[in-house]
């Protein structure tokens, strides 16, 4: 058989493929954007800014606005010079829809249009552009505004002019594809806000503006001293060694024409970790490169240097300490930032920088500007000497430290008594849960599967490595246990140093009771992993077990519920059993497979109307505004002294004939403009005009269109003082049980929350102990039915500041946190 396959199996130019347009961006997505998952979904939004931060570096850009709308959708908006929207020479079609659709198509190959991008292959954009069910670019140059719209890279309405304006820029909005984003379309607020916050730090005086519609949050960044800014947000909850951050910069020619310019700052703390960040062209490079290797050179000889040179290395114990890189970057936080014309990155997701010219101008920078630094400051110089030479000498404790624990390990015969260890051999299908105290821990090694579970109680809580060095961190026996159980060793270098390859499990799941405790405990065993074990959170083995808030029963229906949020789906779930709707205008029945599709859209519905309703406008108002089944794009907001009006807008047309009609007030960046008029008495009063953007638009459309062809027209949503629905509960012998007359179609979501709450007992959960083992497995074990959170760290800056903040030495910071957000807990166990 393997013959005839081979036989008919012919390989010749028909099996050459070529994939036209953007079709090679949607077929191998991973290799455009990184991957389809969380990480891919918010680089496309990074892609679109740094194009906007191009634009900053060449001059023409000061205000970025990026903002998540409630329909999932999200835009990017700059006051630059907007992409050029003329006829191209040589293709003979506008120069957006060239650079929008054509791979390898920018201005950023030579040095005409940037000295100085992040952008570099010319497939952002477009790659955005390619895995986006809808994409619309307006360009604002000329004194016109431009607009054209795309969808999966491909042209669905040609440039047009739209209207006028005195302003220029450009605004992209793109609505992640499910087709490509399978698990995942929904941006996180914290990833887009530690970017911008970055890229503010890193472009000193632009301004970058935040905005999330469906939480209501807006952030601005703006910062004048830039990295040295920076540097101090970073040691904001510690205790600096030097108060005023060190900063320098230095240029030197690059070999193929401008100059490479060099910025540093950097600050010594405190504590025994390090936190250095490397970017190139603005662009964050996770994996550091030659500037990152420049830098941690020239700052290991200058000190090394120094301290010879000055004999700070008095005493006889320090003479055959050799200070190393290690030593001189604990406590240190520092950024670097450069600014190459022609850098050269690993991948399109620019992780690595490689311009091996970078590495000598960097040590040169460095090395000439500490120096100086160092000996026009020696106090201190001599401070972050002893500091270096205390890390030297801690280094060699821990060493000694770890040996000792991998001494006991084998002499103990390799795993600690108290670990339940499972049978599986093989770690990716191993987990190790970590549980609060033995009683807790006695049960889950009743209720656990011993094939691949393995249980390791935890008495009391364990040491706080904010707190304390490697050398007394090993001494902890909670800490050995976990150390030896986990088998990755612990520390950067020397015998028994971390590696993950050695990991015995590849889950290791924190499972604490849900008080005070169990938290206390949670975030010390955080910290520890964070501090010392990193490399374990970085490949995503550590989890954190959810036991169920609540159990539920309604009737016969029993179950867990996890959060709030599933608790509001289940009373819908709930309500809408037995359930019958009538419209009483003709008396047409809607049955219950029907009334579960209705919700679902109406749910829908509700959320997607405060992208309306936040702007102060009656959603039923914009409703019944539509024309043809058309919602207004924009709404404008008139408030005239104590009278208020609200105009629909239907296009950038009557947009623009709108703010013609008020005298030209269009203001790109602000929420509102504010003007002095005469009201009808002829009275000087204020006049407040907003137009706002109504991005969930077309969303919305779609929704009432579905609505409308399960039987609801138009009228539906309008105020009214005759009853439009009824609801009516049956029994299971079709006996009514209750009925809810419905006025407006909005409100038969909340009613039907109300009869899901009606004869239903709730059992919150607390602890662990609570649960006998079946139900703990149950629950909180079981793969098919548990749920467990990996830990991931997505801001790596803030969750070294939070960690400080909360575990650290500073008590007035930490004092501080708890007053600000005091009101915002819930759920204590006090």
């Amino acid at each position: 058989m393997a013959d005839d396959i081979k036989k008919n199996d012919k390989y010749d130019a028909s099996k050459i493929q070529k994939l036209e347009g953007l079709e090679g961006v949607r077929k191998r997505p991973d290799m455009y954007i990184g991957d389809t998952h969380e990480r891919g979904l918010h680089h496309c939004v990074f892609e679109i800014v740094d194009n906007s931060i191009d634009e900053a570096l060449a001059g023409y850009c000061t205000v970025i606005k990026v903002s998540v709308h409630s329909d999932g959708a999200c835009s990017i908006e700059d006051n630059g010079r907007g992409i050029p929207v003329d006829i191209h020479p040589v293709y003979k079609i506008p120069a957006l829809e060239l650079v929008m659709t054509n791979l390898h198509a920018g201005g950023k190959f030579g040095k005409g249009a940037y000295q100085v991008s992040g952008g570099l292959h010319g497939v952002g954009a477009k790659c955005v552009n390619a895995v986006s069910i809808e994409f619309s670019v307006e360009v604002r140059r000329d004194g016109k505004i431009h607009r054209m719209e795309f969808s999966r890279g491909k042209t669905t309405r040609k440039m047009e002019i739209t209207g006028s304006t005195k302003t220029t820029g450009t605004k992209i909005t793109f609505l992640p594809d499910p087709v490509i984003f399978e698990e995942t379309r929904e941006f996180k607020y914290e990833i887009l806000a530690k970017r911008l916050r970055e890229l503010a730090f890193l472009n000193p005086g632009v301004r970058i503006v935040l905005s999330d519609e469906r939480i209501n949050k807006e952030e601005e960044f703006c910062f004048k001293d830039g990295i040295a800014e920076y540097v101090m947000f970073l040691n904001k909850a510690k205790n600096v060694v030097n108060p005023k951050v060190i900063s320098f910069s230095g240029d030197s020619d690059a070999p193929s024409g401008g100059k490479i310019i060099v910025d540093i700052a950097l600050q010594y703390n405190d504590s025994y970790t390090d936190q250095i960040y490397a970017y190139a062209n603005s662009i964050f490079n996770v994996e550091g490169g030659t500037h990152l290797s420049g830098f941690r050179t020239a700052l290991t000889r200058v000190i090394n240097n120094y301290a010879s040179a000055n004999n700070l290395l008095k005493e006889k114990k320090d003479k055959d300490i050799k200070i190393s890189g290690d030593d001189v970057r604990e406590g240190l936080t520092a950024v670097i930032s450069v600014k190459v014309p022609e850098p050269r990155f690993e991948g399109q997701t620019k992780t690595k920088l490689s311009n091996s010219e970078v590495d000598g101008i960097v040590q040169k920078v460095v090395g000439e500007n500490l120096k100086y630094y160092f000996e026009t400051n020696p106090q201190i110089a001599k401070r972050i000497i002893e500091k270096t030479i205390n890390a030297a000498r801690a280094r060699e404790a821990a060493r000694k430290a770890r040996e000792t624990v991998r001494k006991t390990a084998i002499s103990a015969g390799g795993l600690p008594g108290k670990l339940a260890d499972c049978s599986e051999k093989d770690p990716s299908l191993c987990e190790l849960y970590l549980v609060e105290g033995d009683s807790a821990g006695g049960s889950a090694k009743q209720g656990r599967d011993r094939r691949y579970q393995a249980i390791l109680p935890l008495r009391g809580k364990v040491i706080n490595v904010e707190k304390a060095r490697l050398d007394k961190v090993l001494g902890n026996n909670e800490i050995k246990t976990m150390i030896t159980a986990c088998g990755t060793g612990i520390g950067e270098e020397g015998e028994g140093a971390f590696d993950i390859s050695k990991a015995r499990y590849h889950k290791i799941v924190i499972m604490t009771d849900a008080d005070v405790d169990g938290s206390h405990i949670r975030t010390l065993l955080l910290t520890f992993f964070f501090r010392q074990m990193r490399g374990l959170i970085e490949n995503g083995y550590v989890y954190i077990a959810q036991p169920p808030l609540y159990k539920i029963k309604r009737r016969k229906n029993e179950r867990y519920v996890m959060n709030d949020a599933e608790m509001n789906k289940i009373l819908i779930e709930l309500g809408s059993e037995n359930l019958t709707l009538v419209r009483l205008s003709d008396n047409l029945e809607f049955n219950s497979s029907k009334v579960d599709k209705i919700v679902e859209l109406l749910s829908r519905l509700e959320t997607l109307s405060s992208g309306i309703t936040r702007y102060g406008c009656q959603f039923s108002s914009y409703i019944n505004s539509d024309r043809d089944g058309l919602m207004p794009r924009y709404v404008a907001r008139i408030r005239t002294g104590n009278k208020e009006e609200f105009r629909f807008l239907f296009n950038d047309e009557e947009r623009s004939q709108f703010f013609v009609e008020f005298d030209n007030t269009e203001d790109l960046f602000s929420a509102a403009t504010i003007r002095e008029v005469l009201d009808e008495n002829g009275n000087k009063v204020q006049q407040r005009i907003g137009v706002y953007e109504i991005y969930e638009a077309h969303q919305i459309e779609k929704v009432l269109q579905e609505l409308e062809k399960l039987g609801f027209d138009d009228k539906a949503y309008s105020p009214s003082d005759e009853p439009r629905f009824k609801l009516i509960e049956k029994n299971s012998d079709g006996g009514i049980v209750a009925q809810e007359t419905i006025f407006t179609a909005l409100e038969m979501v909340a009613k039907i929350r109300e009869l899901g709450k009606r004869g239903m007992s709730i059992q919150r959960y607390k602890g662990l102990g609570e649960m006998n083992p079946d139900q703990l497995y149950e629950t909180t074990m079981d793969p098919e039915k548990r749920t467990l959170l990996r830990v991931s760290i997505e801001d790596a800056a803030l969750a070294d500041s939070t960690f400080a903040m909360l575990m650290g030495e500073d008590v007035p910071i930490r004092r501080a946190f708890i007053e600000d957000n005091a009101l915002n807990a819930s759920y204590l166990d006090i």
